[in-house]
């Protein structure tokens, strides 16, 4: 059996789309992340797939108000917002909501020592609403009861 190399054109047009794909991904800008019309910094920002869209847990908590504990003796992260409780761990779709089992959609994952959930965990736990905003390139956290000033509840 022969092996065969690709013709130069081939290899050329893969060399310039790959080039140009990898610039295009250096020059775009992350999503961001807002919670109740403000702005959140996060070292990590949200992931957006087909499937759905994934945000850091501490820094949307945060900003709802809520606790994040994690303990790495046992890899748990606990939320706490006032009475309510969430306990889970990266990797398991099991997780405990006020001393129930759950089961979560999709298990919480890591992107740089950081712990992501699922827009539908976070709206689980704190009945808040997470949308994706394409067109601005933004992940909208709103939770409920907050009015934000100049904005209808439909806006971002």
């Amino acid at each position: 059996m022969k092996l065969r190399l690709p013709d130069g054109r081939l290899l050329a047009v893969t060399s310039v789309t790959a080039s140009v794909a990898s610039l295009l991904l250096a020059l775009s800008t992350p999503a961001t992340i807002s919670v109740d019309g403000q702005r959140i910094a996060s070292d990590v920002a949200p992931v957006t797939t087909a499937a759905g869209t994934y945000l850091p847990l501490r820094a949307v908590s945060e900003a709802a108000g809520a606790q994040a504990i994690f303990d790495p003796a046992s890899g748990a992260v606990t939320v706490r917002r006032g009475t309510d409780i969430l306990v889970m761990r990266a990797g398991h779709a099991k997780a405990v909501l006020n001393g129930h089992a759950i089961t979560l959609a999709h298990a919480p994952f890591t992107v740089r020592g950081r712990t992501m959930v699922a827009g539908a965990t976070i709206t689980r736990t704190f009945g808040s609403s997470v949308r994706f905003d394409a067109r601005h390139d933004r992940v909208i956290v709103r939770n409920p009861g907050v009015v934000v000033a100049g904005a209808a509840d439909d806006e971002p």
